[in-house]
């Protein structure tokens, strides 16, 4: 009996996204799968920008699904909800609305079901506020859900977090009489306490108290040069304070104050003109300068400064500590007028796209520019689906050894390119295609290709020749990343062969060297 001595076959691994079996319609028509409840939820957050309308969806009915699916599986399977899906959202994830969102959520239905078994309540809601304006956030969420009765392990986990995340420049940024929720109302409700290691955060919670009930007697403690800097800038005089900006210690007076660009102007009283951009040009962030390119322009910002901030936007460290998604930059090429920005733009987002893997053998590359993909990726961003997906095709197309990279709607056809190519010029090359006819792309365009790779929101229209899979022999991997989130997907995922990702990052497409080698892509925090 040969039962270790034999020929080994070789098992494909599977992907952490799963169907079901059970058979739903897609948007479209399509004949769709279900997903298991952790791999829907999976795929809507990353793909959910909260309260964002999607082409065939209502902001409503996602916020509704996403809800109810983080309220299941936080009684279900806390461990994995919380520890795992919340805390990489918010964590390399770097999503923090649906991580906010989603911690109030798993809060509550853990304490309408007194549930205990897991990671804390309090713990929960303290790992997902990363930033200081991030406490505010949760209480304004949690109190026009559920009222102003907070629950003390809500209140304690936001007191946890303010202990970590106050300070003079949060509390300057943040602490702006446009938020609901002050640095002082959150102090008040939460009980937070000082951190023990910061001596100086009892003077710093004292202040923000006395700018919320008492702002025209408050006075910043001395200790903190920070908010003393700030002090002192206040209080020149109007017809003086063009002059401070630009004194040859300008940028450094602004810096030390933790002006930021958004307050300049209304310290000034003035337009943002050349000289206000260049003074605070030295400390603002890579994001900041990003999306502030067109205003630099407009002021006639000078070429010497424009250079150092496309050396700074350009730069690899930079681009990785920043953690923008590809889009981004993309975003920032469409719209920034100037040429002088289009080389950084394209070396950063070369630089965002570092992880993406070089595929042996022939690709087919498919990207899916139908009408629903022209959706904007939330209601705060010009940029498409359609146009995230063709950055990401072009990429993967451009890194392969050998690829096929093609453009389908209602029609279909390929998309050349070059090897070095430039991906954003590669982008002009993609059009408007109308509908979703997967199935009849897959079946004109596979040519004994070694994987297929899908690029798409799932909403594939109904083909009598069977779903987008199916249309590639059994042994040959397909590959699909899901922009969107819907319910129902185009094809079965979850079995050999058959893999289905969430959203468009670097990350994601170096599950694919991980399948080939026969090992399991698991969910992106493992």
């Amino acid at each position: 009996m040969a039962r270790f001595n034999a020929r080994v076959t070789k098992v494909w691994a599977t992907s952490p996204v799963r169907s079901t079996g059970r058979a739903l319609r897609t948007h479209q028509g399509g004949t769709g799968a279900e997903r298991d409840p952790r791999s829907e939820l999976f795929l809507l957050a990353v793909a959910n920008f909260v309260s964002q309308q999607t082409f065939s969806e209502t902001g409503d009915n996602r916020d509704n699904r996403f809800t109810t699916l983080v309220r299941r599986l936080a009684v279900e399977d806390p461990q994995w909800t919380a520890d795992h899906l919340l805390g990489w959202l918010r964590g390399a994830g770097n999503m923090r609305t649906a991580s906010i969102v989603g911690a109030a959520e798993y809060v509550k239905a853990r304490l309408d079901a007194s549930a205990t078994a897991g990671p804390t309540n309090r713990q929960v809601i303290d790992s997902v506020l990363r930033r200081a304006d991030e406490p505010g956030e949760l209480l304004g969420y949690w109190t026009s859900q559920y009222g102003r009765n907070v629950p003390k392990p809500v209140k304690r986990g936001i007191a946890d977090a303010v202990a970590r995340l106050y300070n003079g420049k949060s509390l300057l940024k943040y602490d702006t009489a446009s938020k609901g929720y002050r640095f002082g109302d959150i102090l008040n409700l939460v009980h937070a306490s000082p951190d023990p290691g910061k001596p100086w955060q009892g003077s710093l919670f004292q202040y923000a108290l006395d700018r919320r009930h008492n702002p025209d007697t408050a006075e910043p403690p001395a200790s903190n040069r920070t908010l003393t800097a700030h002090r002192a800038l206040m209080a020149v005089p109007v017809s003086e304070r063009r002059a401070v900006i630009t004194a040859p210690d300008g940028s450094a007076r602004l810096a030390e104050a933790g002006m930021t660009w958004e307050a300049l102007a209304g310290w000034l009283q003035g337009p943002m003109d050349a000289a206000a951009w260049e003074a605070v040009i030295p400390s603002m962030g890579a994001m900041a300068l990003i999306r502030n390119l067109r205003n630099f322009d407009g002021a006639g910002v000078s070429d010497e400064v424009a250079a150092q901030v496309a050396a700074e936007i350009s730069d690899p460290e930079v681009v990785a500590k920043s953690r923008q998604f590809p889009f981004r930059y993309l975003a920032a090429y469409q719209h920034a007028p100037s040429l002088r920005w289009s080389y950084a733009l394209e070396r950063a987002l070369g630089h965002s796209l570092a992880n993406v893997p070089a595929l042996s053998g022939r690709t087919l590359i498919l990207v899916d520019r139908s009408g629903s993909m022209w959706a904007r990726l939330s209601d705060r961003s010009e940029l498409n689906r359609a146009d995230a997906a063709a950055i990401f095709g072009t990429a993967v197309a451009m890194r392969a050894a050998g690829a096929d990279l093609v453009q389908f709607g209602t029609t279909n056809s390929p998309v050349k390119f070059r090897t070095g190519e430039s991906v954003l010029k590669v982008l002009e090359r993609f059009g408007d295609l109308g509908g979703t006819n997967t199935t009849e792309a897959v079946r004109k365009h596979y040519n004994k290709h070694d994987r297929v790779l899908i690029v798409t929101d799932e909403q594939a229209a109904y083909s009598h020749h069977g779903d987008p899979a199916e249309q590639v022999p059994a042994h040959i991997p397909v590959y699909t990343w899901n922009l969107a989130g819907y319910r129902a997907g185009h094809a079965p995922s979850g079995t050999a062969n058959r893999h289905t990702f969430g959203g468009l990052s670097d990350a994601a497409f170096r599950m694919v060297p991980l399948l080939e080698r026969g090992r399991d892509a698991d969910w992106p925090w493992n």
